[in-house]
C-alpha cells in the first residue's frame, strides 16, 4: 500500500522549494503568478499535451479563471533565458537535496555519467543556430547534455548544460565536449562528492580525459578505434590474453596525467572493448572494473522515461520554450525519483531497487498533489 502522506510531502517539497528556484522576472502586479505557470507546465508534462489544450483542460480542472491561457504560457516561458534555466535548475536541484538530507542518504563518493539526448527538430535549419545535425543526415535535433547518479544511487539528474555543435549550414564554432563535461562536473560537485565519471564514446578525447583529471575526479571512458588501438587488439590476440592493460601519458593543452588504456573482453559479443581510465588498474582485475560502465544504462532509460512521461509537447521553434520544457520534464523526473527514494525508505526497500512506484503512478498522484481540486 502506497504511503499516500510520504508523495504529497515530496510534492510540496518541489512545490517549495524546486518551483521557487524558477523566476520569470514579470511585473510583481502580472495577472497570473510564476506558480501558476509551473503548474500548468507540470500538467501539460504529466498528461503529455500541449499549451493550448492543457490551458483548456487545466482550467477546467482547477477553474475558468485560475490558469493562463496557452498563448500567455508560451509569452511566460519566453522571459527566461538559456542561462536562467540551467540556474534555476541547479538551484532546484540543490533545495530538494538539501529538503530530503535528514530523510534520505547517497552511498558516497558517487558514480556519475554524462551523456547527450536529442529532441528531434522538424523544419528549415536557418537561422537556428542552436540545432544540430545527428548521424542521420537527414535528421536535425535540439541536443541536452546531462550528468546523473547512477550505480548504487538513484539516477537522480545533477545538471542539464545545452549542446551548441558546428553544423554546416551556420557558422557556429565546434562543439568542445571539455567544456561541456567542465561545466557538469562543477555544477554536480555542488550537491554530491564524485568519485568516478563515466562517458559516452562521444566524450572520447585527449582534452576530456585532462579536465577529469584537472576536476580531480576518475573516469572510464570507451574510445574510438584507430590503428594504435587495432594494433595493440592484434598482439594481445597474438599473445592469447583476452586482457591487457597499457599504461600511457596524456598530454594535453590544460596539462598532462599518467593514465591507462584496458583491452577487455566486449560485453556485446565476439571482439574487444577498448577504455580509458585514470583509475589505477592492473589486468586482473580489469575486465571486472570495465563492468562498472554498465551502470550507464541507468541514464538512457532515465531518458525514455523524460520523454515519454515527463516531457509537454509544443511544435514550438523558440529555443527558450524548448530547453524550458527539457528542464522543467528533468526536475519532473527527478521529484518522481525523490518520491520512490522516500517510499523505499519508508518500506525499508534498498536503493536500486525496482520503483516502488512507476513514473505513470507518480504522474497521476503527484498532479493531485501539485494541483488539488477546489
Amino acid at each position: 500500500m502506497f504511503d499516500y502522506d510520504t508523495i504529497h510531502r515530496t510534492a510540496r517539497l518541489a512545490r517549495n522549494h524546486a518551483f521557487a528556484s524558477f523566476k520569470s522576472g514579470r511585473a510583481e502586479n502580472a495577472s497570473y503568478e510564476d506558480c501558476c505557470f509551473l503548474e500548468l507546465q507540470s500538467y501539460m508534462g504529466m498528461v503529455g499535451c500541449g499549451s493550448t489544450q492543457g490551458a483548456r483542460r487545466f482550467q477546467t480542472r482547477r477553474g475558468r479563471h485560475y490558469g493562463p491561457h496557452g498563448d500567455t504560457h508560451l509569452r511566460a516561458v519566453k522571459q527566461f533565458t538559456r542561462e536562467t534555466l540551467v540556474d534555476s535548475f541547479d538551484d532546484a536541484t540543490e533545495r530538494i537535496l538539501s529538503a530530503t538530507s535528514s530523510q534520505t542518504s547517497f552511498p558516497r563518493p558517487v558514480t556519475v555519467a554524462i551523456d547527450i539526448t536529442t529532441l528531434p527538430y522538424y523544419g528549415a535549419v536557418n537561422q537556428m543556430p542552436m540545432v544540430s545535425g545527428t548521424e542521420d543526415p537527414t535528421k536535425n535535433a535540439y541536443k541536452f547534455a546531462t550528468i546523473a547518479l547512477v550505480g548504487r544511487n538513484i539516477p537522480l539528474v545533477l545538471g542539464v548544460e545545452p549542446v551548441r555543435e558546428s553544423s554546416n549550414w551556420d557558422e557556429n564554432p565546434p562543439n568542445r565536449m571539455h567544456r561541456i563535461v567542465r561545466t557538469l562536473v562543477r555544477r554536480a560537485q555542488r550537491h554530491v562528492e564524485i568519485d568516478t565519471v563515466l562517458c559516452d564514446r562521444e566524450f572520447d578525447s585527449k582534452a576530456v580525459y585532462q579536465t577529469l583529471s584537472n576536476l580531480g575526479v576518475k573516469y572510464l571512458v570507451p574510445k574510438h578505434r584507430f590503428v594504435d588501438e587495432y594494433d595493440a587488439i592484434e598482439q594481445i590476440e597474438e599473445s592469447g590474453s583476452e586482457v591487457a592493460v597499457e599504461s600511457a601519458t596524456i598530454h594535453a593543452d590544460q596539462g598532462s596525467h599518467a593514465m591507462r588504456f584496458l583491452y577487455v573482453p566486449s560485453t556485446k559479443g565476439e571482439g574487444t572493448s577498448v577504455f580509458a581510465t585514470n583509475h589505477r588498474i592492473e589486468p586482473e582485475d580489469a575486465e571486472l572494473f570495465c563492468r562498472r560502465y554498465s551502470a550507464r544504462w541507468q541514464i538512457e532509460n532515465a531518458y525514455k522515461s523524460i520523454k515519454h512521461d515527463f516531457l509537454a509537447k509544443t511544435c514550438s521553434k523558440d529555443y527558450v520554450v524548448r530547453l524550458f520544457y527539457f528542464v522543467f520534464a528533468v526536475l519532473l523526473y527527478n521529484i518522481w525519483r525523490l518520491t520512490n527514494l522516500l517510499l523505499q525508505g519508508s518500506v525499508e526497500a534498498a536503493v536500486g531497487q525496482k520503483p516502488v512506484v512507476t513514473a505513470g503512478e507518480c504522474v497521476e498522484l503527484v498532479s493531485s498533489a501539485l494541483i488539488p481540486p477546489d
